[in-house]
């Protein structure tokens, strides 16, 4: 495919990460470098920017400031959760997008974000084919809860998984300070998949974590959940468990909505809005046993601890959003840039990058294997533990003023065209 030139827009949409803004530095730095790009310009607020001409030029930021970026937590673009329709029931957002792209010269479009993003990918890329406008559209990838489909891991998982199993290990110490019987729910983010509370035995294989994990792929029976921390704190004196907000009854039935409405409270993408589950439980735990019982939700924090980053993390999503502007300029479209796991030859892991369908990869959710589960599906076993670990591994790089982080300051300022 013959070079194509043109200005791109990078966008960045979903809930945020400790490192979605490193995968957007690694896009704007390699764009901003490379010769067939004539302007790099951000759109704030996701999609939105796109829909609202409201982009700032990226090339009119500090280059220091820039590659602040890559330790600088949450969306420093902006986000959104915009759903578009499909064009073949109402195209009026693609001909506004149609519009932008035409006005500023735009042939390279680059979406962070998770799985409703890549679905937003895909349908642009479609929208513009089928328009015959040359567009080349790339989907770079994050989303803590790791449940994107194809590639092995998602930028964002390692830093929040690193971040829940030494948060677990630290409520660990916390509990055993008194001579009084303790249990601690801690409720950890996941709708539908478990990979964030998993993480949390990372924290139990290091000896100070929770003795019961419940995660979405598993049904979850209220009754035989109290019979098993009841049999725990008998034994021990002490009960920790870590629970992902999505857990649901055989029925189907979230938890949460046991203590809580849960119908009216949707995201713009129609997701319920979880939260409560580490409350209810407690007071359910609190009238069944004569213990001590208190409930946490991590909530933001699990996304936004840039402190506690994995610098392998870090880096590995820089590059996805270097690779995403190699690959596009090379003739790429439709796709998302991902990971594929491999190992040197002392058998040590090692990240390889790969590039996927967005048609595939759109709205499919990927789950935890039934097999990393332990028997009574209440913990993880070896193969968890051994997937998990080398992506927690390193200790960011982050710049500090005066004890504190230095985060990235953008002037944010509007093109000329």
């Amino acid at each position: 495919m013959s070079a194509l030139k043109g200005a791109c827009i990078i966008a960045q949409s979903g809930g945020p990460t400790s490192v979605i803004n490193a995968s957007a530095y690694g896009c704007i730095k390699t764009a901003l470098e490379n010769e067939n790009i004539t302007a790099v310009y951000g759109s704030l607020n996701g999609i939105k920017g796109v829909l609202n001409d409201n982009l700032i030029d990226m090339s009119k930021e500090d280059p220091a400031e820039l590659a602040l970026m890559k330790y600088t937590p949450s969306s420093i673009l902006g986000s959104c959760r915009y759903k578009l329709k499909d064009a073949s029931v109402d195209d009026t957002d693609y001909k506004c997008i149609l519009e932008t792209f035409k006005k500023y010269g735009v042939r390279y479009f680059f979406y962070n974000g998770g799985n409703d993003s890549m679905d937003t990918c895909n349908k642009i890329s479609k929208y513009m084919l089928e328009h015959d406008y040359d567009c080349r559209v790339m989907g770079i990838p994050k989303t803590i809860d790791n449940d994107l489909a194809g590639t092995d891991h998602c930028p964002g998982y390692p830093s929040a998984a690193k971040y829940i199993a030494t948060s677990m290990m630290e409520i660990y110490h916390d509990a055993r300070v008194y001579d009084i019987g303790t249990i601690t729910v801690v409720e950890i983010m996941g709708r539908n998949a478990g990979w964030l509370t998993a993480a949390a035995a990372l924290a139990t294989e290091k000896g100070c974590g929770p003795d019961l994990i419940y995660c979405p792929e598993n049904a979850f029976e209220v009754d035989a959940f109290v019979e098993r921390v009841k049999g725990i704190y008998e034994k021990e004196g002490k009960c920790i468990i870590a629970v992902s907000e999505g857990i649901r009854d055989g029925k189907g039935k979230y938890i949460s909505e046991y203590g809580n409405d849960l119908s009216n409270a949707k995201d713009g993408f129609g997701h319920a809005q979880l939260g409560g589950l580490a409350a209810y439980l407690a007071g359910v735990l609190k009238a069944k046993t004569d213990a001590k019982v208190r409930g946490i939700e991590l909530s933001l924090l699990q996304r936004c601890a840039a402190h506690c980053a994995s610098q392998t993390d870090i880096e590995e999503s820089f590059n996805a959003g270097r690779i995403a502007v190699e690959k596009a300029v090379e003739g790429m479209t439709d796709r998302m840039v991902g990971y594929l796991r491999s190992s040197d030859e002392n058998g040590n892991y090692v990240c390889e990058y790969g590039v996927f369908d967005l048609t595939g990869v759109a709205n499919t959710e990927k789950k935890i294997p039934a097999d990393w589960f332990n028997e009574t599906k209440d913990g993880l076993n070896e193969k968890y533990i051994a997937y998990a670990l080398p992506l927690i591994q390193g200790e960011t790089q982050m710049v500090k003023e005066d004890g504190l982080p230095r985060f990235t300051r953008l002037k944010k300022i509007k093109p000329t065209v």
